[in-house]
């Protein structure tokens, strides 16, 4: 199975789903929703690394990094969508 570079924006998708999650919830406040999202992207990272041979990074540190940035893309595309929906009157 070549997942390649699919698998980054897998990561991505699950961050934000648990970041939409923990927002829906409103147990969560909106400043650790970030957080929670980089974390989640870095236990999928590295959990990557050893389950999908063709994860883009081929250590752990790499994996972590990867998993990193995409939780916080997902954040990213959350704000970038939220700022060009606002009215600009």
């Amino acid at each position: 199975m070549d997942f390649g570079i699919a698998s980054v924006a897998a990561i991505t998708v699950i961050a934000y789903l648990v970041g939409a999650a923990c927002k829906a919830s409103q147990k969560v406040s909106d400043n650790w929703i970030p957080v929670i999202c980089g974390i989640v992207g870095a236990a999928l990272g590295v959990a990557g690394l050893y389950i999908m041979p063709d994860f883009p990074a081929k250590d752990a540190v790499n994996a972590l990094a990867v998993g990193i940035v995409s939780g916080f893309a997902a954040t990213g595309i959350n704000q970038a969508v939220k700022q060009l929906s606002k009215n600009t009157d």
